[in-house]
């Protein structure tokens, strides 16, 4: 999300953080937390103000936020070329995307409306309306899978467009919210916590927080450290090869990393 935006208002975690915005407890015992290790460092436009991120058949596709600046793209990994690209008109501030069969689906920050387009070309084919805020978007094979920015995460039929379900993410029964950029991985969530370093992994049966990744120190080779809204968000993840993938906000690097695992807590 885009902190500019929210100055004034309550700031109200792959293979498996933060419990709330405002507060940061460790894993709880039996709970597995996880760092990283940098696999490879790609370039990422400096232009970019990510809010949505997938990779689908060799390439990323990448979703920019900021009334004026917001596109949807197809990146070419190796190099972060942009290879397509549609702006959308400025009035909208462009937040996730996700693919499903021959198209690409994408929401708006406070418009209440979201795009659809046809995967290859860019081409709009129509749109539709959801309540409230539109964040992340991912997918699961059954149904598209929405956050909204609060602690609940819906479910969408994907060919209506229209909430069938939702749950409630919370970590040892406090609610985690913020919750933003989505990516599914092996039958997870994994999650963008708004503002932070952290990544959740979420029970998509339950909403129970099942694991925390911990990605402090990423930005520092990647983002301005006078930019405060260069925040970590971008989850990809290529399952042929089992890569994950994750950028910032204007960062200047997407990475792929490896967890590795950190020790329990006592």
């Amino acid at each position: 999300m885009f902190s500019v935006r929210r100055i004034g208002l309550a700031i109200v975690l792959a293979g498996s953080l933060l419990a709330t915005a405002d507060c940061a407890p460790a894993a709880p015992k039996g709970v597995p937390d996880y760092g990283y290790v940098i696999v490879h460092a790609y370039p990422h436009d400096t232009g970019a103000f990510t809010e949505g991120l997938f990779y689908l058949n060799g390439c990323l596709y990448e979703s920019t936020g900021l009334e004026g600046r917001s596109s949807v793209r197809r990146v070419e990994l190796a190099t972060g070329a942009v290879v397509e690209k549609r702006d959308l008109p400025p009035a909208y501030f462009g937040e996730g995307i996700v693919n499903w069969k021959d198209r690409l689906i994408q929401l708006t920050y406070q418009s209440q409306i979201g795009f659809i387009y046809d995967l290859a070309t860019f081409k709009p084919e129509g749109d539709f309306h959801y309540v409230g805020e539109g964040w992340g978007l991912t997918q699961d094979g059954v149904h598209i899978i929405m956050s909204d920015g609060t602690a609940f995460i819906r479910f969408l039929d994907p060919e209506t467009l229209k909430e069938v379900s939702r749950i409630a993410v919370t970590d040892r029964g406090q609610p985690v919210r913020n919750i933003n950029e989505l990516e599914w991985v092996k039958g997870e969530i994994l999650a963008n916590i708004w503002q932070t370093n952290q990544i959740a992994r979420i029970d998509p049966k339950t909403g129970q927080v099942i694991g925390w990744i911990d990605l402090e120190g990423l930005s520092a080779g990647a983002a301005r450290p006078d930019d405060v809204d260069a925040v970590l968000n971008g989850i990809a993840y290529d399952a042929k090869t089992d890569r994950l993938f994750v950028t910032g906000k204007t960062w200047s690097k997407l990475y792929e990393i490896r967890l590795t695992p950190k020790p329990a807590a006592p």
